[in-house]
């Protein structure tokens, strides 16, 4: 059976738009800063949309909005890992699944007691939207869970993590999006090309050197794109290394995880 777009969109009841100037809309967009926005018909009244659009409240529970609401398994026979949804993306999984772990994931109101006494070997912070700020008992759970398992961070994970140990996030005025983002690794000078897709950032002036490393640093802008704790075994990116990007250039970060996992158990054995 086949069908056009524009009648599969009205029968799914999916928004569409055509015909716009899209370089005027982007041009607004890099001099003003994200902003809200609307899509109406023709013939809707131009004063009331914007009288709606002004008067529409945007929430700031968004992780609510898009996290599982109970628990579920993504199979495997290796290392334990419990992933807390703040938004995650099935590429996260299948990156998980490649190297055969065992995840479960977790509500993004899951406590430090309730992924401890799943005994994992790990822990993943997934992406997710919204203000970090926002995320106040998910910071106090990382910090308390960071003292007792590894923990590996994706975007808004990442700002999650640097939260708990004390740094600070703002809002960036346009953020980054898209697949060309230059990260370079600061151990190395490696650069690498990352998908991004995030408004908010840490604040590298409230990174505390005792506790946190700044690992990558975004080129164009200097934004901090990933950190690692001192004393514990954690670390996180900004960018999405399940993305592509490069298409293989972060990957490795879960691999990274992964042996991270292994010299802690090497450490507590011969501890």
């Amino acid at each position: 059976m086949q069908d056009s777009l524009p009648h599969f969109m009205e029968e799914m009841g999916i928004p569409g738009i055509s015909g716009i100037d899209t370089r005027a809309l982007t041009k607004k967009l890099r001099s003003r800063g994200t902003m809200k926005g609307a899509i109406i018909d023709a013939t809707d009244d131009l004063e009331h949309a914007f009288d709606q659009l002004h008067a529409t409240v945007l929430s700031d529970q968004l992780v609510a909005k898009v996290s599982t609401t109970k628990p579920y398994p993504n199979p495997g026979t290796k290392k334990n890992i419990v992933l807390i949804d703040f938004g995650v993306k099935h590429s996260i999984l299948r990156e998980l699944a490649a190297r055969d772990c065992n995840t479960i994931v977790l509500p993004y109101t899951a406590t430090a007691q309730d992924i401890l006494k799943l005994h994992p070997d790990g822990v993943l912070l997934s992406n997710g939207p919204g203000d970090p700020e926002m995320m106040t008992e998910a910071v106090a759970m990382v910090a308390e869970i960071q003292e007792h398992l590894p923990v590996f961070g994706i975007c808004l994970g990442h700002q999650i993590l640097a939260r708990a140990n004390g740094a600070k996030t703002f809002k960036m005025k346009f953020g980054h999006r898209g697949f060309n983002h230059p990260v370079r690794e600061n151990a190395t000078g490696r650069i690498m090309f990352t998908s991004q897709n995030h408004g908010y950032a840490v604040d590298p002036a409230s990174i505390d050197p005792e506790k946190l490393i700044v690992t990558h640093t975004e080129i164009n802008d200097n934004v901090v794109e990933g950190i690692k704790h001192r004393h514990y075994p954690a670390f996180s990116v900004q960018f999405h290394p399940d993305a592509a990007p490069g298409p293989m250039d972060a990957v490795d970060l879960f691999d990274d995880f992964l042996q991270m996992i292994d010299m802690r158990k090497e450490d507590k054995t011969n501890a």
